[in-house]
Order: structure tokens, then sequence, then C-alpha cells
């Protein structure tokens, strides 16, 4: 189906790319600009930034309670931002939703970016974080880790880490459209070629977007860097998969969970029609799409 009418008429207005490389921090600092001032975004219980003291060093997170009685249990949110962008400030507002929506207490994390941080320095910040939460929680209680884009890389990728050190502690994952095969090919998914140019993020911009977190030590044909390539997904946590229809990234996401059900894991796909990639982070205010805060509520529930 076509774009939704909000969502392309927001992509007609960005103005096309300046010529020559990438600078990640003149595009960080755009993001940043684009963020809510705290007054106007959603208000929880309380919303607090700590540091967490993991086995990789003190990483920064912002935890957001949504009520005086949360749930019990938390969810780990892991931002995207192809490995080099996105930040607390740039998803806070991701974060509060998913709070609001299950009621759980939501830990954004913080991690480093490349290219200033060479791989597994992010990753680590992430499973680190999972780890040092996870061994804080009463018996029973969900462990969520839920990511989007480069930050659904993660979550899959930190569940594998918990899986191959017979950690058991994390109970769901959710990967909102992720990255799960840095090795780029255009042939390998059909939705490279449909969805390559118009919807947003374009074929043509996933290497250079990806060279950042490649060139500073990541190999895409590390099951830790392209998590679909790793051969065993039995044993890991029952998982919801979220797509969009015009997204280049869209079959390799919907493939991951084939995987996983055929491996015997609980495995939902979910796609979104009528949007691009992003849409969580760029077009939850659209009602069509609200609802994926909601099916993630329903799925951990």
């Amino acid at each position: 189906m076509a774009l939704h009418p909000q969502v392309a008429a927001v992509l007609a207005t960005l103005p096309a790319p300046p010529p020559g490389p990438l600078d990640p921090v003149a595009m960080r600092a755009a993001e940043e600009s684009h963020v809510a001032p705290v007054g106007e975004r959603l208000p929880l219980h309380t919303v607090e930034d700590r540091t967490a003291r993991t086995t990789y060093g003190d990483v920064p997170v912002r935890v957001y309670t949504p009520t005086a009685d949360p749930v019990p249990g938390v969810l780990v949110y892991l931002h995207g931002g192809a490995f080099f962008l996105g930040s607390l400030e740039t998803h806070d507002h991701v974060a509060r939703a998913l709070a609001q929506a299950t009621g759980l207490q939501v830990v954004s994390v913080g991690y480093r970016r490349a290219p200033e941080a060479a791989y597994p320095a992010g990753l680590e910040d992430c499973y680190g974080v999972v780890r040092w939460l996870g061994e804080g929680l009463e018996p029973g209680a969900p462990l969520v880790v839920a990511g989007d884009s480069s930050g659904g890389t993660f979550a899959a990728a930190v569940t594998a880490m918990a899986k191959d050190d017979d950690w058991d502690r994390i109970t769901h994952q959710v990967l909102y459209y992720p990255s799960l095969d840095l090795d780029l090919d255009e042939d390998r998914y059909p939705s490279m070629r449909e969805n390559a140019v118009g919807y947003g993020l374009e074929t043509a911009g996933l290497k250079p977007f990806n060279a950042f977190y490649l060139e500073s030590g990541a190999d895409p044909a590390d099951p830790l860097v392209s998590p679909i390539k790793r051969e065993d997904l039995s044993g890991l946590p029952p998982a919801l998969v979220v797509t969009a229809e015009h997204d280049p990234l869209r079959d390799e996401g919907e493939l991951y969970a084939e995987r996983l059900r055929a491996a015997g894991v609980d495995a939902t796909t979910s796609r979104y029609g009528s949007v691009g990639h992003g849409f969580v982070q760029h077009f939850s205010w659209v009602p069509d799409f609200q609802g994926v805060y909601t099916e993630t509520a329903e799925f951990l529930s």
C-alpha cells in the first residue's frame, strides 16, 4: 500500500543530504535539535538519570517509572541510530511511551557509540546493563530487552550473549525493525530493492551508515554483529519482531522471526503497512501506528 499521507507529507519536507562523507557530530546535533522540551514530554511518575555499575564499566541510564506502583519487572530499552546516532534524549519519547503502555519500569541505555568507541564497546554496555539489572530482580519478574533498528541488533545480540553464558534471566525480546544482517547484499532480501528509494531510509544509505560501526572492528560475519547468522537460535527468549512494509530491512527481520520459530522459539511477527523504517521513533504520534505500544504490552502480558 502507499505511504500513509502524514508520513509522506513529513518525508516530502526533508532536505537532501549534504554532499560528501557523513559527519557524525553534525548529524547528532541535528537530531538533538528536534528533541521536545522536557515540559512537553509524556509525564510519568518519575524519570531519573542514573549510572549502571557494570562489569564493563559505568554506563549512563535513564530510568522511567510509570506509576507509584509499577508492574514488577524491567524493560531495558536500547535506542537505534545506526550505531553512531541516537541518545537517551532523541529516544526519550519512545521509552516514556513504553513505560506508560506496559506499566513496567523502563531503563534506557546510553551506550557508547561508533566511531569514537570501537566494537564491542556499545554492545558490552548494553549487555552489562541487562546483567546488572537482572541480578537485582525478584525471581520470576520479567526482564525484557527491547530495541529499535540498530538497538534491535543489540537486543538480539544481548539475548544470544546471555544464552551463551548460560544466563537465562531474560524473559522476552522485542525487536522493532531490527538490522540483523550487516553483510549487505541487495539481492539477498527482496525488500532491499522494493523499498530502495523514497521511503526515508534508502538502501544506498545502509553501507555508509553502517560503516562507522563496521570500520570500528565489527565483523558482519560475526553473529553478534549480524544476529541472523547465528546457526542455533534454540533456547532464546520469546520474541516480538515488528517490521515496516516500506523498509529495506523488512525481510531480514521477518526471516529472523521465521528462523526463531523453526528453532522452537515463540516468535511473533507484526508488519505495519504504509510506513517505512524508523516509524516507532518518528511516526508513533500518528494514530494508525500508536498501536505498536499496545501490541508490545499485550505480548509481554
